[in-house]
């Protein structure tokens, strides 16, 4: 195994997953890259991200099924050397009154969006304490920290994910691992702007009105929070100005959870 490190980034071939796998690619990490899609639909976004020196790979590991998230980590061991840096951020959605939320929408969001975290988390810990250094971030959401009516199942795996954060964190601290959560608020991602002109049409607003009223009424900010910001944190998390720091939940939010 040579010096560079290397992370996996679940959820990673668009918005702020991919923000987040640029970043580190681009500090010269070796990356594996995650998603749902056909790995010929990657490659162009794989070859993009790659540095000298450095290597970044694709697994269409299924994050709601166990045996395959230990595949992608025993991959990534095997082809890296080691994981050094986890950040779990793949994610779904689906909003409804608890009275009408299906079933399998609220099974597949605690699989995807909590338990695909303890998955991975426990399948590259031995690494990491063997080599006495690793990072682990869990991307929860200010929703992890605050509730939103009819978005039960999410709003209760971000909570969930925080206390898997805190249990983690005290389990490893004495082992050179620190885990931590970052919290966004909205961010102008590509599904979320899809959203906005079905909206617009929906209430009757102009799509301005819609970003203004509807999506960025809880951040005191009016602004989106960026992939860039984000990214910028995840990197800063596994920096040696971070060791210290580890079980925390840091919101990035535009002050919505200040409130």
């Amino acid at each position: 195994m040579n010096d560079t490190r290397s992370v996996i980034v679940t959820g990673s071939t668009s918005g702020i997953g991919l923000a987040i796998a640029e970043g580190f690619a681009a500090a010269g990490m070796n990356v594996m890259l995650n998603g749902i899609e056909a790995a010929a639909d990657v490659e162009g976004t794989r070859e993009r991200l790659e540095e000298p020196g450095a290597s970044v790979l694709y697994s269409p590991a299924d994050m709601s099924k166990p045996e395959e998230i230990r595949d992608m980590v025993g991959f990534a061991e095997k082809s890296f050397g080691g994981v050094d840096i986890v950040v779990n951020n793949a994610g779904i959605q689906f909003v409804a009154p608890v009275d009408e939320f299906p079933e399998a929408k609220w099974d597949a969001i605690m699989a995807i969006n909590l338990s695909s975290s303890f998955h991975v988390a426990k399948a590259v810990l031995p690494g990491m304490k063997a080599r006495g250094w690793g990072r682990i971030i869990n991307m929860a959401s200010a929703h992890g920290l605050v509730a939103s009516a009819y978005k039960s199942a999410y709003v209760a795996a971000k909570h969930g994910l925080i206390g898997l954060t805190k249990t983690l964190a005290l389990e490893v601290a004495e082992q050179g691992i620190t885990v931590n959560a970052i919290c966004p608020g909205y961010v102008l991602t590509p599904l979320v702007a899809k959203q906005i002109p079905d909206t617009a049409r929906a209430r009757g607003i102009t799509e301005e009105e819609v970003k203004r009223d509807v999506l960025l009424a809880a951040q005191p900010t009016r602004k989106f929070v960026t992939t860039e910001e984000i990214s910028a944190l995840a990197l800063f998390l596994c920096s040696d100005a971070a060791a210290s720091m580890t079980g925390t939940a840091l919101p990035i939010d535009g002050g919505w959870v200040a409130q």
